[in-house]
This record gives structure tokens, C-alpha cells and sequence, in this order.
């Protein structure tokens, strides 16, 4: 395998030591980041506020130091404003200093890393997460600064099929390179977006990208399960008790239905983006499961077709994060409606009734639509609800 060095991925990689500084300094001298921050505290002066921020930063050598510093204080600072407590779990088989790639289901465009890694500082791992960012959300220089330094990589969005799989090639170098050489951790979607029904499984594309770059340059299923190993991949399951960007996911499924070739622009995607961190969450549950390696091990490469091997991979993956889904009342009603099955609201008071409807339909009524067809939206949004809860349920037969 081709021996890369740190300059190999400059052009995806996040900032090092030694590079944070000058990339703070760019970040005040942008116009539209410096607007957001007049906006923040408009009675102190551009020169004073700049000052005071530079003497903050001192002491700020790497992206972790930033996340400790600044962002593990805002996303604390969210969570108690927007969410009505949080917890976790982590398997005990999992080294506070090792390096893993952790595959989580997709709720949240920021929050889904930012949270994992308040969580990993709290329970005294020794990194933080490396965080996979499509390009398509760096829609402003300043932003794709801050992502950066906040220990963020990139993945390019909207390329043509050769580009992909030059770019994906690329990528998965990178993260083996973070993994085993940089000895970083990683986060990483289990699929490309979020899940719009919360009906989360793991595209094989992505397991596929992660072979790519290994150090087994076999095209057999013996070295594709070495190279998914040598990512040290930990399931992991993310359960928000009210997802804020619920009612938007379902207003799209009523343009998509109705208006041909409809797409969300870059506002919509920065709308999301803003009532994601700032709406609603109730309880929040992060669950990590033990690193599959012990369970690949158990695999007879000799007797899996090639063809198979990601499926079967994806599966598990998918059945460690579905069985550890923290479920909420809001999980069993959604379920019990659209099933019309009562037995699955053991445990449901007829105030989780009440207090859920309301949601709901206050939810709906939100939703900016010139003809909104309010059965077909109340059917998507129960369905994101009632998503996790079926499948919880067949992953722990």
C-alpha cells in the first residue's frame, strides 16, 4: 500500500497544529462572519470584539483544543436549552485511547458529531471525532473555515461518476490514514444524508468507499473484511425523542409528490441547519456498541460471495444500532396509529397521548405549503416516529 503523508490530503483534510491561528485570523476578516458577529453583540466595536476574541484564542493549537474550549461549551449550552436532558452509553470493550470510526444513524446536519464529541471528553476518551461534512453545506468561506477547525474533513457532493470514484478513493485514503496513523477517531454517517422517514440503514455504498482506500489492495471478500477492520467501525445509535426538522422532511415529501424534479435549495439547507440546533428535542440518548472487529473475525470469508459481504456487514451494523434505539411514548403512538395495533402502547399514559397529538399538529401547521395535504403529512411525520420503534423491535427478536 502507497505510503501517504499529512500533505497528501490538504485538500480534504481538517487543519493541524500550527494552522489554526492564521485560520481564526481569516475567519474575523470575512465580511459576512463579521456581520454575524456585530449581530451578536452590536454595541461593541468591530475592533474591541476582534481584540477580545484573539485574546481568547490564545493557548489554541489544535482543532481539539478548539472543541474543548469553544464548541464543547456552545453545544452544552444547546442541549440545555433545547433538550430536556441527555445521556449516553458506550460499550465497556471500547479504549478511552483508541481510534474507531463511528457509524451512527443521521438526525441532525451539525449536532449528530457535535454531541458525540461532548460526550467522548465527558467520559475521558482521548480524541475527539474527525467529522465527514458534505462540500454542499460549506456554502460560505467562513464556514468552511470553522468546520475545519473544528476537526471537520470533506466530502465532495455533486461530481460526475468518474470524479466520485477518484474522490471517494481519495477520502477513504484519508480515513485510514486518520485512523492508523494520526490515531484519531471518526464519525461518519451510515449513509448519504438523513434518513427522511427515520427508517435508518446503512448503504453499502458507504462500506464500499471504506474499502477503497486500505491497506489491502485484494479485490477478494478476505481483504475486503481486512480493510472494513483496519476502520474499526462502532455502531452507533442516536434517539432524539422529537426530531425539530420533523415537519420540514415532511413538507418535502409533499413537494417531491407534487412538483417534478423539485430540490432543496441552500437556504433550505441552511434552515435546516439553524431549527435542527435551536428546535425542539425533548430527551436525547446516544448508545455506542462494541467494535464490530470480534464480530468479523467470526466471518468465513471462504464461503461469502463478494457480492454479499457488504450486505451481510451493513446488516449487522444496522441491527446494532436499530436494537440499541433509546424508545420514547411518542415512538409507541406513532406506531400503534398507523398499525392500528394497541398492544404496543404498554406503558403510554393518556397524557403521552395528549401531549403527543398536540405536537404533532402543531407541527403540521407549521408547515408552508399553498395546498397541504394534511392526512399525507401527518402520515410522513407518524411515520418518523414509528420508524425506529419497528424496527427496535425486529432487531431484538
Amino acid at each position: 500500500m502507497e505510503q501517504f503523508k499529512l500533505s497528501d490530503f490538504d485538500d480534504i483534510r481538517p487543519y493541524s497544529e500550527g494552522e489554526m491561528k492564521e485560520a481564526f485570523n481569516s475567519m474575523l476578516q470575512d465580511r459576512q462572519f463579521s456581520h454575524i458577529l456585530k449581530g451578536m453583540v452590536p454595541w461593541m466595536p468591530a475592533g474591541i470584539r476582534n481584540a477580545l476574541l484573539k485574546t481568547l484564542f490564545i493557548g489554541i493549537k489544535t482543532p481539539q483544543d478548539f472543541q474543548i474550549r469553544y464548541m464543547k461549551h456552545a453545544v452544552k449550552y444547546v442541549l440545555r436549552k433545547c433538550s430536556t436532558g441527555h445521556s449516553y452509553h458506550f460499550d465497556k470493550s471500547l479504549k478511552k485511547n483508541g481510534s474507531y470510526t463511528f457509524m451512527s444513524n443521521h438526525r441532525d446536519i451539525v449536532l449528530d458529531s457535535a454531541i458525540l464529541d461532548v460526550m467522548l471528553i465527558d467520559e475521558g476518551f482521548a480524541k475527539t471525532v474527525e467529522i465527514a461534512i458534505g462540500d454542499n453545506l460549506l456554502i460560505y468561506p467562513w464556514i468552511k473555515t470553522l468546520v475545519k477547525m473544528n476537526k471537520s474533513f470533506t466530502v465532495n457532493r455533486g461530481l460526475t461518476p468518474k470524479e466520485t470514484l477518484k474522490s471517494s478513493i481519495h477520502m477513504s485514503n484519508y480515513m485510514h490514514f486518520a485512523i492508523n496513523s494520526k490515531h484519531e477517531n471518526i464519525w461518519i454517517a451510515q449513509r448519504e444524508g438523513r434518513a427522511k422517514d427515520s427508517n435508518d440503514r446503512t448503504q453499502e455504498s458507504v462500506l464500499k468507499m471504506l474499502t477503497l482506500g486500505g491497506p489491502y489492495e485484494g479485490r477478494g471478500t478476505a481483504d475486503i473484511i481486512k480493510n472494513i477492520k483496519d476502520m474499526n467501525i462502532v455502531p452507533l445509535s442516536i434517539s432524539y425523542e422529537y426530531d425539530p426538522c420533523d415537519y420540514l422532511k415532511a413538507q418535502e415529501f409533499q413537494q417531491k409528490r407534487d412538483i417534478q424534479g423539485w430540490k432543496k435549495s441552500k437556504q433550505d439547507d441552511l434552515n435546516n441547519m439553524k431549527i435542527g440546533i435551536w428546535g425542539k428535542k425533548g430527551h436525547i440518548h446516544y448508545e455506542a456498541a462494541p467494535c464490530i472487529n470480534d464480530w468479523l473475525d467470526t466471518l468465513d470469508a471462504e464461503n461469502i460471495a463478494k457480492t454479499d459481504i457488504y450486505r451481510i456487514i451493513a446488516e449487522h451494523i444496522d441491527q446494532e444500532i436499530h436494537k440499541s434505539y433509546t424508545i420514547y411514548p411518542g415512538n409507541r403512538i406513532a406506531l400503534a396509529e398507523l398499525s392500528n395495533d394497541s398492544s404496543i402502547l404498554e406503558g403510554v399514559t393518556e397524557k403521552d397521548k395528549k401531549v403527543f397529538d398536540k405536537y404533532i399538529n402543531e407541527k403540521i401547521a407549521k408547515i408552508k405549503l399553498e395546498n397541504p395535504d394534511v392526512p399525507f403529512l401527518r402520515e410522513r411525520i407518524l411515520e418518523m416516529y414509528a420508524n425506529p420503534l419497528k424496527n427496535h423491535l425486529e432487531a431484538k427478536k
